[in-house]
């Protein structure tokens, strides 16, 4: 059962929606003022707040500011209520996050189809990542401020690279989001030998460059083209505004900054402890993932910094598991035959 959150200063009116929302069978919590709904907020966690914005003391936009400040409220679905009309009320409110906007009087089957919409759009949004463009096109055009954001996704500058090209590195000025439209990016660290590390390899439908935007920083590693590649550059301010007045584009992002830390301690693990041939057979299976075949394209300079390892080390573990018959060797081309084969390698 659903908990909702009822946030209004007018008895009569907070009484008839929380009769409504019982009746529908939703598990209904009230607050007649601005501070006690943030404290029955934290205090309840609900799944969609309703608040009206007209309240004396602490106003629905104020409420809405102070639980975007939290961790553990920023991203709860919130719809205003209101009398007011006025064009800058809506924008107002939808700037600050707000999921929607029902205007007083309105009907029951409105305030409720709305909700069920919320709440079956939240739990997309918490089951799902951005993973395809079409994805992200149907996400710009779900996403709150729906005219604005179409705005900030056109006329994206579109740029191709080669194989090898660099698209930054460490020093420069942290400008664009990049989003993949096509082929593969590598991020890599380069240490005081020259040698590389692969620390993440980025497909079509991924997102990177963030880290330095967020942290107001110029880059600390590498990005190059693993192969031709077209990418999406998202200018630094039109991220900010998303990142910080989209609740729903800020928490998708929270979870992949978050898988990307546990991929990245997860590798560093490898690295540290895991033999050689644990960290190749590691290797092979992420470029098999990446590609989604069993037919991987990649050079042996790649696969040994992905691998942490060096070159001459790796086509020695290569030449023992095609001997091994866990996969076969053509040109670049490498055929992995028993998956997993290389998933139980020992440590």
């Amino acid at each position: 059962m659903s908990k909702i959150l009822v946030i209004e200063d007018n008895l009569e009116v907070r009484e008839n929606l929380c009769e409504i929302l019982e009746l529908a069978n939703y598990e209904v919590i009230s607050a007649s003022n601005g501070f006690d709904g943030v404290n029955q907020t934290k205090e309840h966690l609900p799944d969609l707040i309703l608040c009206d914005v007209m309240m004396p003391e602490l106003d629905g936009f104020g409420v809405l500011k102070i639980l975007n400040g939290d961790a553990k409220t920023f991203d709860i679905p919130f719809i205003f209520l209101t009398a007011k009309t006025a064009h800058e009320d809506f924008r107002k409110g939808m700037g600050l996050g707000a999921d929607d906007y029902l205007t007083k009087p309105f009907d029951d089957i409105d305030l409720l189809n709305a909700i069920e919409m919320r709440l079956k759009k939240h739990k997309r949004s918490s089951d799902s990542g951005v993973k395809s463009v079409d994805e992200v096109r149907a996400f710009f055009s779900e996403a709150r401020a729906e005219q604005e954001l179409s705005n900030l996704s056109k006329h994206r500058e579109v740029r191709k690279y080669n194989a090898k090209d660099v698209i930054y590195e460490p020093g420069q000025t942290a400008r664009w989001l990049y989003f993949v439209v096509s082929g593969q990016v590598k991020i890599f660290q380069v240490n005081e030998l020259g040698k590389d590390l692969i620390t993440h390899i980025h497909k079509e439908g991924d997102f990177f460059g963030y880290y330095p935007l967020i942290q107001e920083k110029s880059y600390t590693d590498y990005a190059s083209a693993l192969e031709n590649a077209e990418l999406k550059l998202i200018p630094k301010k039109d991220f900010s505004t998303l990142l910080y007045n989209q609740r729903d584009f800020a928490a998708r992002f929270i979870k992949m900054i978050a898988q990307q830390v546990q991929e990245t301690e997860q590798l560093l693990i490898d690295l540290a402890y895991s033999s050689v041939r644990r960290k190749v057979a590691n290797a092979l299976l992420l470029c098999m993932e990446q590609d989604d075949s069993q037919t991987i394209r990649i050079s042996r300079e790649d696969l040994a910094s992905l691998a942490g390892t060096a070159k001459e080390t790796l086509i020695r573990t290569l030449s023992d598991f095609r001997k091994a018959g866990l996969l076969s060797v053509s040109g670049v081309n490498i055929n992995i035959k028993n998956p997993e084969a290389l998933r139980n390698m020992p440590q």
